[in-house]
C-alpha cells in the first residue's frame, strides 16, 4: 500500500485492517457489558488490553473509558516518537507515546503501531487532533457517542477517517460516566465526525 500524500505518517495497511476490524463487529457485539465491549474496541484499533504497566509504557486501561481517548490511530513506527510541541491545544506540550505504542501494539495487525490518541480539536476542517496533526496520520475509525433523543448518550458509533458509518453499539455494565460521554460528542460536534451520531437524533 502506498504513502498517503496529504497525511504521510498514517500507516496505510493498518489502518485498512482497523477498519475493517471494525465494520466486521455487529450491533449485538458492541451492546454487551462494556468490559467486554472495551476489549473488542482495542482489537479493532490493533491494541492489547494492558492493564497491569504503568501509564505511558504500554498501558490502554484508559482507551475508549473517557471521552478523550478514543481516536483508532494507525502510525508508523518512524512516526511513533513525534511529538506535539504545542500544536494541538489542550494537550501536553510535547505529549511522547512512542515507548507505549511500541509495547501496546498488536503485532497481528501488521506494519505500522497503533494508539488510542485524543479527539481534542476533532471539530476542525482539518482536523487538528492528535493523529492528524502530531502523527500526521489518518485514524482507523473514531468512537462518538451519540446524543439520542433523551440525550442520554446510551449509543456510540465508529466512524472512519472521513466521518462514515463502521459500526455501532449500545452497551451496558460500566460504561464511562455520562459526562464523559457527552463530553465527547460536545468536541466533535460541528465537524465532520458528528455527522453519523448527529443522524441518531
Amino acid at each position: 500500500m502506498g504513502s498517503d500524500s496529504a497525511y504521510p505518517g498514517t500507516a496505510t495497511s493498518r489502518m485498512l485492517e482497523g477498519r475493517a476490524r471494525a465494520a466486521s463487529l455487529s450491533e449485538d457485539e458492541l451492546s454487551g457489558d462494556w468490559e467486554s465491549v472495551r476489549g473488542k474496541l482495542l482489537w479493532a484499533a490493533g491494541l492489547k488490553d494492558l492493564r497491569d504497566v504503568p501509564p505511558g509504557r504500554g498501558n490502554t486501561a484508559h482507551c475508549f473509558n473517557d471521552f478523550n481517548h478514543v481516536d483508532a490511530t494507525t502510525m508508523r513506527m518512524e512516526d511513533a516518537d513525534n511529538e506535539n510541541g504545542g500544536r494541538v491545544a489542550g494537550m501536553a506540550y510535547a505529549n511522547p507515546l512512542g515507548a507505549g505504542i511500541r509495547v501496546a501494539r498488536d503485532e497481528s495487525m501488521g506494519e505500522g503501531g497503533s494508539w488510542c490518541t485524543c479527539i481534542l480539536g476533532s471539530n476542525a476542517e482539518p482536523p487538528k487532533d492528535v493523529a492528524h496533526v502530531q502523527f500526521q496520520s489518518r485514524v482507523a475509525w473514531k468512537l462518538v457517542w451519540v446524543p439520542g433523543p433523551e440525550r442520554d448518550f446510551k449509543r456510540f458509533v465508529l466512524v472512519d477517517d472521513e466521518g462514515k458509518f463502521l459500526a455501532t453499539g449500545r452497551p451496558s455494565g460500566n460504561v464511562p460516566a455520562v459526562y464523559e460521554r457527552e463530553r465527547n460528542y460536545e468536541t466533535v460536534r460541528g465537524g465532520r465526525y458528528a455527522r453519523v451520531a448527529d443522524s441518531y437524533a
